[in-house]
């Protein structure tokens, strides 16, 4: 059995590490490097690093801090999302270090340059980022960031998927972003009927939680970010706890203080 994924989020924004709520309010951790290092060598499985402004202030990819964390050394891989436009930004971020991209932007404004992306550097690079949000009536809303509205699913986002042009969606639960216990696991029926791999994030914070989530078959990873940043040993616990699912096992790199 191929073994699920537990990925440790970086949110950044305006060059610094923050704990989020909701896209709203923001609390300021530190350096991204920082935050980086320690996730790696708390044993994470891989290391999501999201710039969430890049997009809106039209700066494209950070390439300089991808170089500067890649230069670490570090032995997880990184997954980066932020102001990627075009073909040709998406090879930039994979050469300055990072193993994957995540769209979001693009996949409103251009599609069919996802596509082109897709075609240069494999569906296994590429993930989707799909903020949903359900109303009172449960229906399913995709946000757009930078129009700040909501709409329905494309024709063109769901050819996308039809198309195998992305390897797996990532479900972020909107509302519940940074809230305790908030993920709401009816998200997880969107696409219902389609066979791509989904990743949790957005409001997991306990291990029942996150249980739940890799117990769904559809589920091939859950991503935590506020909640693993606080205390040393919350990805080694989460992970014991979860011994009976199929995450993969815990590790903890000690840190070299020559």
């Amino acid at each position: 059995m191929l073994r699920k994924r537990l990925i440790g989020v970086v949110t950044i924004r305006n060059g610094w590490a923050i704990q989020s709520f909701g896209y709203r309010r923001y609390l300021p951790l530190g350096k991204p490097e920082c935050l980086v290092e320690n996730l790696d060598r708390w044993g994470v499985d891989e290391i999501f690093i999201q710039e969430i402004d890049r997009s809106h202030r039209e700066l494209g990819p950070n390439i300089e801090l991808i170089s500067k964390i890649a230069d670490q050394g570090l032995s997880t891989p990184l997954l980066y999302a932020g102001g990627i436009s075009n073909e040709a930004e998406a090879v930039s971020i994979i050469r300055a270090g990072a193993e994957r991209i995540c769209l979001d932007a693009l996949l409103h404004s251009n599609p069919k340059e996802v596509l082109n992306i897709a075609n240069r550097l494999g569906a296994q690079a590429i993930i989707a980022s799909i903020p949903l949000s359900l109303d009172e009536n449960g229906n399913c809303h995709w946000f757009n960031y930078q129009s700040g509205q909501n709409s329905d699913f494309s024709t063109a986002l769901i050819s996308l998927i039809d198309d195998g042009a992305i390897s797996e969606a990532l479900v972020i639960d909107k509302n519940n972003d940074g809230t305790p216990e908030g993920f709401n696991f009816k998200l997880l029926s969107v696409f219902a009927d389609k066979k791509i791999p989904l990743i949790a994030f957005g409001g997991l914070s306990t291990a029942k939680q996150l249980e739940h989530a890799l117990l769904n078959p559809r589920v091939s990873a859950v991503a935590v970010g506020n909640f693993l940043n606080y205390r040393e040993h919350a990805v080694q616990k989460f992970k014991t706890s979860l011994a009976t699912t199929p995450i993969r096992p815990p590790f903890y790199k000690t840190r070299n203080l020559v």
